[in-house]
């Protein structure tokens, strides 16, 4: 005879589990996260964001992502990434393609380079802002061009004046 539990097993396999956001977005973000007792000297750099709560000194490059100080986070490095949010505190230069974020209890003491900024009541930053104008797409006019003659067509007459 079957005991319960067997019984059970065999009428419904298990179901692979499967992760679905918070957020509701379908896309999932990968973020390393480096943590209040984690200490880094050097150089770090990847293709994913980055949430730091722990100390890091040296330099940080992620260009193409995110990188967010939290609260507890102290950096004492330079940076250069997509965006940066700052929540705890930061000694170092900061390079950003698009915005920088610090929030009110957010301290950067260095110079900037961004696209965008936003400083919260309460932020604290000491050193120069250079505020970089977005990469517009080329204007087409709307005058009607003369089309470019093709490589294989003969030059015209030489000496002849135009509108003579």
């Amino acid at each position: 005879m079957l005991q319960p539990s067997e019984s059970l097993k065999s009428q419904n396999p298990p179901r692979p589990v499967s992760y679905t956001p918070l957020s509701g977005n379908s896309s999932l973000v990968e973020q390393a996260t480096i943590g209040k007792s984690l200490v880094i000297k050097g150089e770090v750099s990847g293709a994913e964001s980055l949430y730091i709560d722990g100390r890091i000194e040296g330099t940080i490059n992620v260009p193409d992502h995110r990188v967010t100080v939290g609260r507890h986070g102290s950096i004492q490095a330079s940076i250069t990434a997509r965006e940066v949010v700052i929540m705890g505190k930061v000694n170092g230069n900061v390079e950003c393609s698009d915005r920088l974020d610090i929030r009110g209890e957010g301290t950067l003491n260095g110079d900037v380079i961004t696209q965008r900024i936003s400083v919260e009541d309460g932020a604290i930053m000491k050193g120069s802002i250079q505020v970089r104008a977005t990469q517009a797409k080329p204007e087409v006019k709307n005058q009607a061009q003369q089309p470019k003659p093709a490589v294989s067509e003969q030059p015209k007459a030489i000496g002849a004046v135009a509108g003579a």
